[in-house]
């Protein structure tokens, strides 16, 4: 298993052109990254195509990367997420929207990591259910099916600045309650 460091190594050469560090860094990290892609989209064909989209993201902006003692792995992946949010809204599914459960388990799990999985359900459940019903709804809708701010707000008709508010809202509660 790579450490951050050498993640961090990794995306401070590949920002200098070096393909070897890329091909390192590839290996490394795009398991994980295929992984939440695919929690995101639900597809298999499709987040392996987002998985070659955000690794060529990475090759043109490992550059923008600074080390700030973070772990580089929260750069990959809000890089993944966002390309696979960007992606169902390209789409704009028709699909009915799926179970925060289904999206966050991992269905090759293994026995150690399935019970860790549910254990982590079970506690961002817990957090959910202490947001507003219309609070929890909206996260779900824009960081799981990739609704838009201003399709929130119109779905619960609220003004674009409150529906912002709701969601920064949210996502410090919900942080707030997984750190307990």
């Amino acid at each position: 298993m790579t450490t951050r460091d050498e993640i961090e190594n990794l995306i401070l050469r590949v920002a200098q052109g070096d393909r070897a560090a890329f091909s390192n860094l590839y290996s490394s990290t795009s398991a994980k990254l295929f992984g939440v892609v695919l929690r995101v989209l639900n597809d298999r064909a499709e987040a392996e195509e987002v998985l070659q989209e955000i690794f060529v993201k990475v090759w043109h902006n490992a550059g923008k990367y600074s080390v700030n003692g973070l772990s580089p792995m929260t750069w990959l992946i809000t890089i993944a997420r966002n390309a696979a949010i960007d992606r169902l809204r390209k789409a704009r599914r028709a699909e009915k929207p799926a179970e925060l459960e289904e999206r966050i388990a991992d269905p090759g799990a293994g026995p150690e990591e399935a019970a860790i999985a549910k254990s982590e359900q079970s506690r961002l459940t817990a957090c959910f259910a202490e947001l507003a019903a219309r609070h929890a709804e909206a996260v779900r809708r824009a960081y799981l099916e990739g609704e838009t701010y201003a399709e929130l707000a119109a779905r619960f008709d609220v003004p674009l600045n409150t529906m912002r508010t709701w969601l920064r809202r949210s996502l410090l509660s919900l942080r707030e309650c997984l750190s307990r």
